[in-house]
């Protein structure tokens, strides 16, 4: 008699420590259904657990935005659904909110997180798309009481390294929000000219050092290096930066590294393109008396939001908007350093 085969146990790889490295073997992390009190430890000690975002400035948000039960609202970009969730309980089960996001894969888990919190499509419609396409909505439902937009990139996708979004880990040089569409940050230096990468550089990101990291990437990849993961446009900068004094390497390095990233993902993104379009089509997205909050990272994007508010509010459109930027609290930002760069204009569409 032939003795039965059997598929050997094969048993989990072991939750490496208190603070694992890597993305994958963050396992408990990545599970806050099962994992509740590793959550809340990662989240008291500042940090963001994997997989999660940490919505901010909420409760400035919910003091303007002023949301009533039975009102219509569209968050331009859903993200982890953190801002949605604290908005929807606000309508108290009696209005609307539409939402919009490019990523197809954090998108799908949002919508069936918010349907098992309660919040499905009688409250609740999910877009996959651009925000920029507002006015087609907004024609829909004949206009919004309150908009929200976060500008930022949500965390699930800074941390995961097949995104290609951080440079602290290797992977992929991605950086897109949507994989599916358009073409990655290392397809784009596969073409790019060094003078249209400076002014790249310079434009989305104000990066000091925009003329000698055009030449040392294009250099690299006339030699035939091509640049396709994060590791090597990474060691690229730093050999780039090697002649800086030892006492300020370090931090330079790291901040140009972040400037260099974002400068690419706005790129790939068409960021600009699409805010600029979103500020135009806005005004008449709002029903009058209706409020805008928006959330911005860095000084292109503020200063965009703050020029078309202005512009507004001159031209009759808004009747009040803010002078000065919010900022978060001290407090928020020692227990989520991501919140450190964020401001938060508003504006309100006047009732004529």
């Amino acid at each position: 008699m032939e003795k039965e085969t059997q598929t050997p146990h094969k048993r989990r790889v072991r939750y490496k420590g208190k603070y694992p490295k890597k993305f994958e073997e963050k396992y408990k992390e990545l599970q806050p259904e099962k994992y509740k009190d590793t959550i809340e430890h990662v989240i008291s000690k500042g940090n963001t657990p994997a997989g999660m975002h940490i919505s901010i400035m909420v409760n400035e948000i919910l003091d303007f935005l002023d949301i009533q039960p039975g009102q219509i609202g569209f968050d331009a970009t859903l993200g982890y659904g953190g801002h949605t969730k604290a908005m929807l309980e606000k309508l108290q089960g009696n209005g609307y909110i539409y939402a919009t996001d490019v990523d197809p894969v954090e998108s799908q888990k949002t919508k069936k997180r918010l349907e098992d919190q309660g919040y499905g499509e009688d409250i609740l419609s999910i877009r996959l798309q651009n925000f920029c396409t507002i006015d087609e909505i907004a024609k829909e439902t004949g206009g919004f009481d309150f908009i929200l937009a976060d500008l930022g990139v949500s965390s699930m996708q800074i941390d995961n390294p097949k995104r290609g979004f951080s440079f602290k880990v290797d992977g992929p040089l991605d950086l897109r929000l949507n994989q599916e569409k358009g073409i990655s940050a290392a397809e784009r230096l596969d073409t790019i000219s060094r003078e249209e990468l400076a002014g790249m550089l310079y434009e989305n990101s104000d990066e000091p050092y925009c003329e000698e990291l055009a030449k040392a990437i294009t250099d690299e990849m006339r030699k035939g290096n091509r640049i396709d993961t994060t590791t090597k446009l990474r060691e690229v900068i730093e050999k780039t930066l090697d002649f800086l004094p030892e006492k300020e390497k370090k931090d330079t390095i790291k901040k140009t590294c972040q400037r260099t990233f974002q400068a690419l993902r706005i790129d790939v993104n068409r960021e600009f393109e699409v805010l600029y379009e979103f500020m135009e089509k806005l005004p008449n997205a709002l029903r009058p008396g209706g409020r805008v909050a928006i959330l911005t990272f860095h000084s292109g994007e503020d200063k965009l939001v703050k020029q078309a508010l202005k512009a507004g509010y001159k031209a009759g459109i808004y009747s009040d908007y803010a002078r000065d930027v919010i900022r978060p609290t001290a407090q928020e930002c020692a227990q989520n350093g991501r919140a450190r760069s964020t401001k938060m204009r508003w504006a309100v569409r006047s009732k004529m």
